[in-house]
């Protein structure tokens, strides 16, 4: 063996990470199917709007026009919006404005402008204002009864009531009509009454008064302290009784307005703030509290809500939203009660509640977690709400799935009398099978649907394609063939190709329906190792399926030598000659792929054995070509043989995109 090796300048100092090739395999992907059972959510569309206001005075609703009036007394502005809760007009220069009123008609909204001394007149047909009435000294609250316009007006310190003549063409003001009070009284009325009520907010304790106003002048009836901070107050539609709201008691008391004598309560929670009365005598009692309902619903002297409303947080704290003073209101016919929150970022919202006077119904479907195909199985049930449904209630069934794509009505099922329900099924189909119940709602009950799913069993079918682990030349065109074992209805396979290398994304080459071979095959010409992949969607009675075969693909590669003098086919190969002043300059060229690089062999004959030098690994042009000269002193290399030879190795070439390929080796001589 000789004591030294050729001078391949090139090779110095080259390192070569190396870099275990990763083939893709096969995996099986297992979908779970939740049973846990699913509670639905009222069919109606409760909503929430972002209001363009930074405090709440009064909150009324216009039922012949459709829109909602809300004042802010820090912005001087009443908004007006729609029953949806969209902002159609914002009524501007009313400084301090607070309490609202609407006339019986709903033509004309009244306004308290606090800071004006003025009740502004607005016709609600166009939402524009028409001359106001001067009232002075800070009117704050306004009310109709017994024909005249009521204000509760005064500055801190002092309290009164007065009243507009509305009958009066001139609309003549009188003022100091009844006092007594250390701040301006809240005032309401009955539709139509004859009966007046006031209420001094915030007082400690905060005394209520009633009044008769028949002769246009208040004769007082009764007076009683209903509790700690009045925020508000609601006179029923028959005038007999007061519903007040204060920062305590912890509940919404009612008091009969002849005499303000106890008449129950309507039970609520902490820090009660607003309530509103519907037409009907349904009660809205809200509350101003961050973790507990905001909003109770009752029917006229019932003892549990019918409905509770809490509102989400939205802001920044950890306290929910709250419902902003005094501002409940109803839809005229009861359909939708409005409401304003706020958050603790300072944004106000009304939100809208439909159907607030139905009962909410809930409803919990449990259905099996997973069933085989074909065979009986039991979805059990629960249908609730602090109305109870009576038993026999019928609620409909429908069963979804890969053959019923849109739903198939099964039959209705029976609400028994503590609510629960069961039915039983046989599905004709496997996969994701969908039981949804619903009950179309009542007179007092919301609609409501739920639904839960079960995994349902479905047979495996064969599925391959061949030419798995083969090796072919670079370009070859190679036919693949995917074959499709027995199926229920779909006998359609997809044929996928993705070659190796970030560059090429998966592609779909081919889909059709298997032959009555249950053969599907494309031929594709391979550049790249390639994962080609066949797939079965599933049916209803047979599994998905996916099977992958890795087809192998070598590179393009061919060996050149150069300025030999000559050439001759010697010791059975064909040995270029050279001069020992020349250098042989090897030119490869390979298929190009970014940052790839052939490795370069050298080896050297001696005693019947080719010996290695070390191998170098030498970067492609973006030509896909490498050229490598061979330097030293050939003085001493004459009569020696030698031989080279390029190759793309997977992974230590710079890639892993195609198959090791080994070219063919080059050989040469050195002479005088």
């Amino acid at each position: 063996m000789p004591a030294w090796r050729p001078n391949l300048h090139s090779f110095r100092g080259v390192r070569i990470s190396v870099r275990k090739r990763s083939l893709t395999a096969a995996t099986t992907l297992a979908v779970l199917f939740s049973s846990a059972a699913l509670a639905a959510t009222p069919a109606f569309a409760d909503s929430s709007t972002v209001l363009p206001v930074k405090q709440t005075g009064d909150l009324v609703v216009d039922g012949a026009h459709q829109q909602v009036f809300i004042s802010d007394p820090a912005s001087g502005t009443i908004v007006v919006t729609d029953y949806n809760g969209k902002v159609v007009k914002q009524l501007t220069s009313l400084p301090g404005v607070t309490g609202l009123e609407l006339s019986a008609d709903s033509g004309t909204l009244y306004a308290a402008v606090r800071d004006a001394d003025q009740i502004a007149v607005i016709d609600t047909a166009t939402d524009t204002p028409g001359t106001p009435f001067t009232v002075g000294d800070q009117p704050v609250s306004v009310a109709l009864a017994g024909g005249r316009l009521w204000f509760g007006y005064g500055t801190s310190g002092t309290g009164h009531v007065g009243s507009v003549d509305l009958a009066d063409v001139q609309h003549q003001v009188t003022l100091d009509q009844a006092d007594g009070w250390s701040v301006a009284p809240l005032l309401d009325a009955a539709p139509g009454s004859n009966t007046l009520l006031t209420g001094e907010p915030g007082g400690s304790p905060s005394p209520v008064t009633s009044y008769d106003v028949t002769s246009g002048t208040p004769t007082r009836l009764a007076s009683a302290d209903v509790g700690d901070n009045l925020r508000d107050l609601a006179v029923t539609p028959d005038g007999k009784d007061v519903i007040t709201a204060s920062g305590a008691p912890y509940k919404h008391p009612v008091f009969k307005t002849a005499d303000m004598t106890p008449d129950g309560a309507y039970a609520s929670a902490t820090y009660p703030n607003a309530v509103a009365v519907a037409p009907d005598g349904t009660v809205a009692a809200g509350v101003d509290g961050w973790y507990n309902p905001d909003i109770f619903v009752y029917k006229p002297g019932a003892t549990t809500a019918v409905r509770t409303y809490d509102f989400p947080n939205t802001g920044s704290s950890s306290g929910a939203d709250e419902l902003a003073a005094s501002a409940l209101a109803w839809a005229p016919d009861a359909s939708r009660l409005f409401a304003v929150s706020y958050n603790s970022n300072g944004v106000y919202s009304l939100r809208v509640f439909g159907a607030p006077t139905k009962a909410a119904t809930t409803l919990t479907v449990d259905a099996p977690a997973t069933a085989t195909r074909a065979k009986q199985l039991t979805v059990k049930g629960r249908a609730a709400s602090t109305v109870p449904l009576p038993a026999g209630t019928k609620l409909t069934v429908t069963r979804t799935d890969l053959d019923s794509p849109k739903g198939k009505a099964l039959a209705p099922v029976a609400v028994k009398a503590d609510g629960t329900f069961s039915f039983t099924d046989t599905p004709p189909a496997g996969g994701t099978v969908k039981y949804t119940v619903a009950y179309a709602g009542d007179a007092g009950h919301t609609a409501v649907s739920a639904s839960d799913t079960t995994a349902v069993s479905r047979a495996r079918t064969a599925l391959s394609i061949d030419n798995n682990g083969k090796v072919y030349d670079y370009g070859k065109a190679v036919k693949f063939t995917a074959h499709l074992g027995t199926t229920y209805k779909n006998r359609t396979v997809e044929i996928w190709a993705d070659p190796y290398g970030p560059d090429r994304p998966s592609k779909l080459v081919k889909s059709g329906k298997a032959d009555s071979h249950g053969n599907l095959s494309v031929t594709l010409n391979l550049y790249r190792d390639t994962t080609v992949s066949a797939k079965f969607a599933g049916d209803s009675r047979y599994q998905p399926a996916s099977v992958h075969s890795v087809a192998y693909d070598r590179v393009s590669v061919s060996t050149s030598v150069g300025n030999q003098y000559k050439s001759a086919h010697v010791w059975g190969q064909t040995y270029a000659y050279f001069h020992k002043n020349k250098n042989p300059l090897i030119t490869t060229r390979m298929t190009y792929y970014p940052g790839r690089a052939q490795k370069f062999e050298f080896q050297v004959y001696y005693q019947g054995k080719w010996y290695p030098g070390d191998p170098a690994y030498f970067k492609l042009g973006g030509d896909g070509v490498s050229r490598v000269q061979i330097t030293g002193d050939h003085g001493k290399d004459v009569g020696w043989r030698f031989r080279v030879r390029s190759s793309y190795i997977n992974g230590t070439s710079g890639d892993t995109v195609n198959s090791t390929t080994n070219g063919a080796w080059k050989y040469f001589t050195f002479t005088k």
